[in-house]
């Protein structure tokens, strides 16, 4: 599959959901992938790109950034505090931000910086003790913390468990982003994004339909 084929399957998905065109932003996953597939999408004119571990993302897009413009790059993996400055030097996004830690640390790096990146909060929609994220019924008080810390958030994401039904994820993420007045839905990757924007994700987040299976864990 191309991306060319992802860009025309996120089209329709928004035609039938009755979207507009270009609504859905795709996020091309590109965390252990070899470089020359990377640059392959770039050449393609591909800009927004996803990656999982901060180490990687300074040991790759650096280079990228020199070679072509206006690359937007979104740190969408479990992010530890004290790699939060690093993060915000490098990515335009965060969608992992968890826990109240890290939204302090983010908070006063910001206050530091004079800059901040785009915030997604992560909800754990299926309450997975082994996954990341804030859980569903504390998203609301966790959003207001945020915010009385002045940070500005864009929305929410997930990740919904393997083995379940992921619109009843999407659904709810999308009824917690509503009543909390946030319009950013990360949500939706290669085996379901199209359920995802049905349900309103204004982000994607597609890896291997892309770039073929990922080389490394």
């Amino acid at each position: 599959m191309t991306l060319q084929d992802i860009s025309d399957r996120i089209a329709k998905a928004e035609e039938a959901a009755g979207r507009a065109a270009g609504d859905t932003t795709l996020i091309a996953v590109s965390k252990v992938q070899p470089n020359e597939r990377v640059a392959a999408v770039l050449e393609a004119g591909h800009r927004v790109f996803g990656e999982n571990r901060v180490q990687e993302a300074a040991g790759k897009w650096p280079d990228f950034r020199e070679r072509f413009d206006g690359i937007e790059l979104h740190l969408i993996g479990p992010l530890q505090t004290n790699k939060a400055r690093q993060a915000m030097e490098l990515a335009q996004a965060i969608h992992t931000l968890d826990r109240p830690k890290l939204a302090k640390t983010i908070a006063r790096l910001a206050q530091e910086m004079g800059q901040c990146p785009k915030l997604f909060v992560q909800v754990n929609t299926g309450e997975e003790e082994q996954k990341a994220g804030v859980l569903p019924a504390e998203a609301d008080d966790f959003i207001a913390s945020c915010r009385d810390m002045d940070l500005t958030l864009e929305g929410l994401m997930c990740i919904p468990p393997v083995e379940e039904e992921p619109s009843l994820h999407f659904a709810l993420l999308a009824k917690i982003a509503e009543r909390n007045g946030l319009k950013g839905l990360s949500m939706g990757m290669s085996g379901d994004f199209e359920r995802a924007i049905a349900l309103g994700a204004t982000h994607v987040r597609v890896g291997s339909a892309i770039f073929g299976e990922r080389t490394a864990g």
